[in-house]
């Protein structure tokens, strides 16, 4: 099977042209053989940049309320147009597509970093909500629920998949290895830093397969409108975000070590062999898992604001 991280840049914001960019990359994907590929973050339409570069947690202020206002309004629904152009092309291609976005709340207010799983012949398989925004994130993303805590049947290779730093978090880690993950979907906003430990330490740990998808962000990436884009840029022509995309295999070493900058398709051919190789002396939810220690429920309702009944 071969597998592949669309290390590539959104347009900031704009869901309708970061669709289309999702739905070529998916085509050039196809073009090199790739039967999965996975895009950054909240590709679809962007990571909250500016949060952590101009003091987000101001309280009233008008230019971070502004900014939000900016970022919400380039949120998707699921049944939305620019999702089902990403999943019409997952379907032309027959490639199955994990991609980021900021998926709006039924309340239109909040902004859910999820992690849509897209089959070419089912179309959204599942939609994981963050289960928790890291530090200034809480400023803009909701908490997420379980619902999305799920694996899939690609070929002979089962995977699913963890937003950012939630990979850090064992029980979600964990609730993947119990539905027998062969290859596991990291998404990043994209930074070699954060990738480059976790990567090899989930594959360690999981005994499988780690693709983990970062994205480009560019000055040139962010519309002249956004507010505070002048203030968050540190430099003329920054990159502000470096990709980091990498693929380690189930005994922790290195196929794609992490891409710093580059924008392409960071690919590597898989075999479920190898994932039944590393667990004859090690499966985290298997031999090596005490049920009668251990109990680990996971709660996979969809949380939602309100019950209506007629």
């Amino acid at each position: 099977m071969r597998i592949a991280a669309a290390q590539t840049a959104p347009r900031w914001g704009d869901p309708a042209a970061t669709a289309s960019i999702v739905a070529d990359w998916i085509g050039r994907a196809a073009t090199e053989g790739v039967d999965l590929v996975a895009f950054g973050e909240v590709f679809v339409s962007g990571y909250p940049f500016w949060l952590s570069r101009t003091d987000g947690t101001r309280f009233e202020d008008p230019d971070q309320k502004a900014a939000y206002s900016r970022y919400l309004a380039g949120a998707v629904d699921l049944d939305g147009p620019e999702v089902g152009e990403i999943v019409a092309a997952a379907a032309d291609h027959r490639v199955f597509t994990y991609v980021g976005v900021m998926e709006r709340s039924s309340s239109g207010g909040t902004v859910y970093a999820t992690l849509l799983a897209i089959d070419p012949d089912e179309g959204i398989v599942s939609a994981h909500r963050k289960l928790m925004p890291t530090y200034d994130e809480r400023m803009v993303w909701g908490i997420g629920d379980g619902h999305g805590l799920r694996t899939h049947q690609v070929g002979d290779i089962r995977v699913g998949g963890l937003n950012c730093w939630e990979n850090w978090m064992p029980l979600a880690r964990f609730s993947l290895y119990s539905q027998g993950i062969d290859l596991h979907i990291a998404a990043w906003p994209g930074a070699t830093g954060l990738t480059k430990d976790i990567t090899r330490f989930i594959a360690r740990e999981g005994r499988c397969f780690v693709l983990s998808a970062g994205a480009l962000l560019r000055e040139s990436d962010i519309p002249d409108d956004v507010p505070l884009r002048d203030q968050a840029l540190a430099t003329p022509g920054e990159l502000l975000y470096d990709g980091g995309s990498a693929i380690a295999a189930p005994d922790g070493t290195w196929l794609v070590e992490p891409v710093s900058g580059d924008e392409r398709l960071v690919i590597a051919d898989i075999d479920s062999a190898q994932v039944r190789e590393e667990r004859q002396n090690f499966d985290p939810a298997g031999h090596y898992f005490r049920p009668d220690v251990f109990d680990v429920t996971v709660d996979r309702r969809r949380l939602e604001p309100g019950r209506f009944v007629d």
